[in-house]
């Protein structure tokens, strides 16, 4: 068996991430949406890099829009990443992995505080490490988090194999000797290469 570590990116490979998860559930029109959207995603990246506080990030978030939507984006900064949606069929892949000895990490950018709340998910009981870029403060594509994992876990990299949602990270990763495929939900895919 030529992998012996299967590393998952968490948002859109773990469960689904994006405007409708994060937002969809702390208001009810499309117009609303688009402000809410445009004041929390202002500067996203900067959360996952961990160069940003959370607590000030989302307070002056706040200050973005219409005063009317300010509880709405208090109740968003408490609980959105409470609410991602399973994505069902890589929880299975999982199990699957785990039960036939595979060793299962997490790699993603991610701010402290989703860190912080990741245990909400049970699935990732099932992982032997989690390496999240806030509270580290490096992020993927960058050489340094790779390292980070490999380091840390004690992983050769040519036995590790990565799933990622963007082309930039599975590059980033592959740039240091650990082969990886874009995922795109291609479950089927992933069990021919890892001969499930």
């Amino acid at each position: 068996m030529k992998y012996k570590n299967i590393i998952f990116d968490f948002g859109n490979v773990l469960v689904k991430f994006g405007e409708q998860q994060v937002i969809g559930r702390f208001c009810s029109s499309p117009e609303d949406s688009a402000l809410i959207k445009r004041a929390i995603f202002y500067n996203w990246d900067e959360l996952d890099r961990g160069t940003i506080d959370y607590e000030e990030y989302m307070a002056h978030a706040a200050t973005l829009v219409p005063e009317r939507l300010r509880p709405n984006i208090r109740q968003l900064a408490r609980e959105w990443c409470l609410h991602l949606t399973p994505l069902e069929k890589t929880w299975d892949l999982v199990r699957e992995l785990k039960k036939k000895g595979f060793s299962l990490y997490i790699l993603s950018n991610a701010s402290t505080f989703f860190a912080e709340h990741v245990g909400h998910y049970e699935i990732t009981r099932e992982f032997d490490g989690m390496v999240y870029s806030a509270p580290i403060r490096m992020m993927k594509p960058e050489p340094d988090i790779y390292k980070y994992l490999f380091q840390t876990f004690r992983l050769n990299p040519e036995e590790c194999f990565f799933l990622d949602d963007k082309e930039e990270n599975i590059k980033g990763g592959t740039d240091l000797g650990m082969d990886g495929i874009v995922f795109t939900e291609n479950i089927s895919e992933i069990r021919k290469i890892l001969e499930l």
